[in-house]
């Protein structure tokens, strides 16, 4: 009876694990190796493009992989795990019937994202959007779309954007326009931003910040800093400083947190929910489990002891050498300690542009319209599955990293910047 490794997720972390597994596998049995099974459990086989939901038509933000799955190898199966009991190998799921089933595993990789926390503000639940996830996003959309056929006011043409971080920015820059479209260049529009800190983009260090200012500035965006919400109702929101904002609109974009799935298999997490791994993106304190994108607190740069963020830039690659260590376990050969020491940001920033920086500390590198292509170029082409054909699939899900900037250094990118006088 074969093996198996079981992936729970197929965002970008599940399905490079899943991918990554079944490359290392398929060059071992050519060598005469065990046949091991990989199996992805998931809602639906679709890889959604989370980093854009801020944008417009989210509907159209997810790519069908279930023909890669199929030219690959990997099975795939309709479910949401709900219980893992890491002690008997096995996670048990319901299908789209409400069927209850149980799987057994080899080895387990648990890449089943996260979500935006919210935290207990009245109304929050029943009257606040996000872009969290597929369905939120579509749902956000919706709304939108629907105020036009609403009487003029100022809550009709207000929106509160309740967070500053990357997404908040994002969500933020991006409103004037998508809102101008639906409700005429003649509406008075004001998109509010609320950020509990000081300082937008908190997270993101001060490098970037003047030119996200710069950008509110610009795009006519307003900011309420050093404030929370502590209310939303269906006509507004109400903030820590007692001061109420007329809205329909309310978008929550702060704090995520790891799959609740985490506290089934350790302990032993970090404050965002995410299980600690070694190098290898093994549990530690767990036998036969591995982690990989939002669900592991990895060590991404070693020297500089900097742990991987919950971004797309790192589920990819940490995917990528998850799976591929669990099967070289299975195969008995030597495993890939994960590492990714080159960090990069790109902020959108709407009709403003965007801002690219480098490093940890995130320098400036580009900014406005020279930065805008290269958030462009990762949002429709560098973030997407490859083509269902084995080869170019495995090839993509090889989890070795030269430590250069695969953004940056793209081909068909640098042609562009190039051609369009923008320094490399």
């Amino acid at each position: 009876m074969p093996q198996r490794i079981v992936v729970v997720g197929s965002g970008f972390a599940g399905f490079w694990a899943a991918l990554s597994a079944r490359r290392l596998i398929s060059m071992e049995v050519e060598k005469g190796a065990a046949e091991i099974d990989v199996y992805v459990i998931a809602p639906d086989a679709n890889l959604v493009i989370r980093p854009r939901l801020y944008e417009p038509d989210p509907a159209s933000m997810s790519a069908p992989v279930d023909d890669v799955y199929r030219a690959c190898g990997v099975r795939f199966v309709y479910g949401i795990v709900d219980t893992i009991r890491a002690a008997d190998h096995e996670v048990e799921m319901v299908d789209r019937a409400g069927v209850r089933s149980s799987l057994s595993y080899n080895k387990l990789i648990l890449a089943a994202g996260s979500r935006v926390v919210q935290p207990a503000i009245p109304g929050l639940s029943d009257h606040a959007f996000s872009v969290d996830q597929f369905e939120d996003a579509i749902k956000l959309d919706g709304h939108l779309q629907s105020l036009a056929s609403k009487p003029p006011s100022k809550a009709r043409n207000t929106v509160v954007v309740c967070g500053g971080g990357f997404t908040g920015i994002e969500v933020a820059t991006e409103l004037p326009t998508r809102l101008r479209a639906i409700l005429g260049d003649e509406a008075d529009i004001r998109v509010i931003t609320v950020e509990r800190n000081q300082n937008i983009g908190h997270d993101l260090g001060s490098g970037p910040r003047p030119h996200i200012l710069k950008a509110f500035g610009d795009l006519g965006v307003e900011t309420k800093l050093g404030t929370s919400i502590t209310a939303v109702d269906a006509e507004g929101v109400t903030l820590s400083t007692g001061e109420r904002i007329e809205t329909l609109t309310a978008v929550w974009t702060a704090g995520v947190a790891a799959t609740p799935l985490t506290k089934q298999v350790s302990e032993k997490r970090d404050a965002l929910g995410r299980l600690h791994v070694d190098q290898d993106l093994r549990v530690a304190s767990v036998k036969d489990v591995f982690a990989a994108g939002d669900a592991a607190s990895a060590v991404a740069d070693e020297s500089g002891g900097h742990c991987a963020k919950m971004s797309c830039q790192h589920a990819g690659p940490l995917g990528r050498v998850a799976g591929n260590n669990a099967a070289a376990e299975l195969l008995g050969i030597s495993t890939f300690p994960y590492s990714q020491p080159i960090y990069r940001v790109c902020v959108d920033l709407g009709a403003a542009g965007a801002v690219v920086g480098k490093g940890w500390e995130v320098e400036v590198q580009y900014l406005g319209k020279d930065a805008k292509p290269i958030k462009q170029f990762i949002n429709t082409t560098l973030i997407y599955p490859p083509k269902a054909i084995a080869a170019e699939a495995f090839a993509a899900a090889s989890p070795a990293f030269d430590g250069s900037d695969p953004a940056i250094n793209h081909p068909s990118l640098n042609a562009f910047l190039r051609d369009n006088g923008i320094p490399l």
